[in-house]
C-alpha cells in the first residue's frame, strides 16, 4: 500500500491538477477569500485623520504594534476595519486550550468528540467577541488621546466615535473568523492560518524592495546582499527540516483471535514532533517582551525614569532583550507542550486498544518513557525555536537589515505553506484513487 502511495505521489503534476476539478474550485475560492481580506485592509474606520495615524504609527514603530501590524498586513498601521485582524480569535482559543488543562468541565467536553469540540468552538467564539470589544474600546480611547504636530487622529472624538470604532472594528474580527472557517470548509489549508499568512506576505515586495534599493545606494555591499538571500534560503530549508522531522516510537498490537480468523499483531508508530509546541512560544515571548517597549513609546519624553530604563536596557537587540527573549521561548516551549500532550493520556489510550512500546510495561511505565522522549524533543525544539528568532534580532541591531520578517512570522509563513501544499498533494493522491477506482470498476463491468 505504501508504495502504491508513493508511485502515484511521484506521478502527480499539473496535469493531473488540471483534472481535479474539485480541487481547483476549492483553490479559486480560497484566492478570493484571500482577495476579500486584502481589499478590507485599506477600508478605513470612520473618523479617523490617515495622515496623523500615519504620522503616530512611525513614531511608535518598533513596539507590540509594529509585530501586530506586520501580522494583520498593515492594517493596523492604516487603522482600518481589520485593525485587530485574526488576532482576538487566536487569543481566544489559546485561552481556551488554557483553561481545558485546568477545568475538568472542559476536559470533559474535549473528550466528547464532535459535540464537545463544537461546544468549545462557541465557547471560543463568544470569547473573541469580548476580547475583540475590548480592545477596539482600547483603541479608540487611545486613538482620542494621541496628536501629531497640534492634530488629533480622531476628526470628532466622542462616545459616538468609541461605539462606532467597537463595533466596526468587532465586526471585522466576526467577519475574519467566518471567512477562516469558510476557507477551511471549502477551500485548501488552514483558514485562520491563511489569513496571518496573507497579512504577512504581503509585505515581502516592499521588504525586498527596499533592500536592493539599499545595495542600489551603496548602502548595502552587493557581497553581503548575496549573502543574506543565501542565508534567508538555508534558514528556510533548515525550518522545513525541522518541522517536518519526528520521532517514530514503535508500537506494537498482539495477535487476537476471533472466530477461526487471526486480528492484529502489526507493528505502528507513535509520531512525536521534534517541535511539538509549534510556533505559539514566539508569539508568546514577542508579546510579553515588547510590551514595555509600547508602553515606553507612547509614554511623553518626561516620564518616570524606571521607563527609560527599560527602554534603555530592554531595547532591540540589547543583551537583556536577547537573554530574556530566549528564555520566555523556552519556558512557553515546555509549558505549551505539557498542555497540547498528556503523556498519561496517550498510554492509557494505547493500553486501552491493546498496543504497547516493546521492552516498557503499559500504564504509569509507558507515560513515562513517553514523557521522558516529550521532555528530550522540547528541549531541542526550544533551541531551535530561539536560534531562528535570536538571527533576525541580530541582523537587524548589528548590521541595520531592514529585515521585516522576523523569526516568528518566518516559522509561521514555512509552517503555512508547508500545511497548505500538503493538503493539496492529499486532495490530488485522492483523486488519482478516484480514478483507479473507476477504471478498475469499468474493467470488472467489461469482464
Amino acid at each position: 500500500m505504501a508504495s502504491a502511495a508513493e508511485q502515484l505521489a511521484a506521478n502527480i503534476n499539473f496535469g493531473a491538477l488540471a483534472k481535479a476539478t474539485e480541487l481547483k474550485k476549492r483553490i479559486w475560492f480560497t484566492l478570493g477569500a484571500l482577495i476579500i481580506y486584502r481589499l478590507g485592509t485599506y477600508i478605513p474606520v470612520p473618523g479617523i485623520d490617515p495622515t496623523i495615524m500615519q504620522q503616530l504609527f512611525q513614531q511608535h514603530s518598533g513596539g507590540v504594534l509594529a509585530m501586530f501590524d506586520l501580522f494583520s498586513g498593515g492594517a493596523l498601521g492604516r487603522m482600518t476595519i481589520f485593525a485587530l485582524n485574526i488576532m482576538p480569535y487566536i487569543s481566544a482559543a489559546i485561552i481556551m486550550q488554557l483553561m481545558t488543562a485546568v477545568s475538568p468541565q472542559l476536559e470533559q467536553l474535549k473528550k466528547e468528540g464532535e459535540a464537545g469540540r463544537k461546544k468549545i468552538n462557541q465557547y471560543t467564539r463568544y470569547g473573541t467577541v469580548l476580547l475583540a470589544s475590548f480592545q477596539g474600546y482600547g483603541i479608540a480611547v487611545g486613538l482620542e488621546g494621541m496628536a501629531a504636530a497640534g492634530q488629533s487622529a480622531v476628526i470628532d472624538p466622542g462616545l459616538f466615535f468609541r461605539f462606532t470604532t467597537v463595533v466596526t472594528l468587532t465586526g471585522g474580527t466576526i467577519f475574519l473568523m467566518w471567512l477562516g472557517e469558510q476557507i477551511t470548509q471549502r477551500g485548501v489549508g488552514n483558514g485562520i492560518s491563511l489569513i496571518i499568512f496573507a497579512g504577512i506576505v504581503a509585505n515581502l515586495p516592499l521588504a525586498l524592495a527596499e533592500i536592493f534599493e539599499l545595495s542600489r545606494t551603496g548602502q548595502m555591499s552587493p557581497l553581503f546582499l548575496i549573502g543574506l538571500l543565501v542565508m534567508s534560503v538555508a534558514v528556510i530549508a533548515f525550518i522545513v527540516f525541522i518541522e517536518r522531522a519526528q520521532r517514530r516510537v514503535v508500537v506494537q498490537y498482539p495477535k487476537r483471535q476471533v472466530g477461526n480468523k487471526m486480528f492484529g499483531g502489526e507493528a505502528s508508530h507513535l509520531p512525536m514532533k521534534l517541535n511539538p509546541s509549534g510556533v505559539i512560544p514566539p508569539i508568546f515571548a514577542s508579546s510579553l517582551l515588547l510590551m514595555p517597549l509600547t508602553v515606553a513609546g507612547f509614554s511623553t519624553s518626561g516620564g518616570p525614569e524606571w521607563l527609560s530604563w527599560i527602554t534603555a536596557t530592554l531595547g532591540r537587540g540589547q543583551p537583556l532583550y536577547l537573554a530574556v527573549y530566549v528564555g520566555l521561548i523556552v519556558f512557553f516551549a515546555f509549558f505549551y507542550t505539557s498542555i497540547v500532550f498528556n503523556p498519561q493520556d496517550t498510554a492509557d489510550n494505547l493500553k486501552r486498544n491493546g498496543g504497547f512500546i516493546p521492552g516498557i510495561r503499559p500504564g504509569k511505565n509507558t507515560a513515562e518513557y513517553l514523557n521522558h522522549i516529550l521532555m528530550r524533543l522540547t528541549a531541542v525544539g526550544a533551541m531551535y525555536l530561539a536560534l531562528v528568532c535570536l538571527l533576525p534580532e541580530i541582523l537587524i541591531s548589528r548590521f541595520a537589515v531592514p529585515f521585516y520578517f522576523g523569526g516568528t512570522s518566518l516559522l509561521i509563513v514555512v509552517s503555512v505553506t508547508m500545511d497548505t501544499v500538503g493538503q493539496i498533494h492529499s486532495h490530488l493522491l485522492a483523486h488519482q484513487y478516484e480514478g483507479l477506482i473507476k477504471k478498475a470498476k469499468l474493467k470488472g463491468r467489461r469482464g
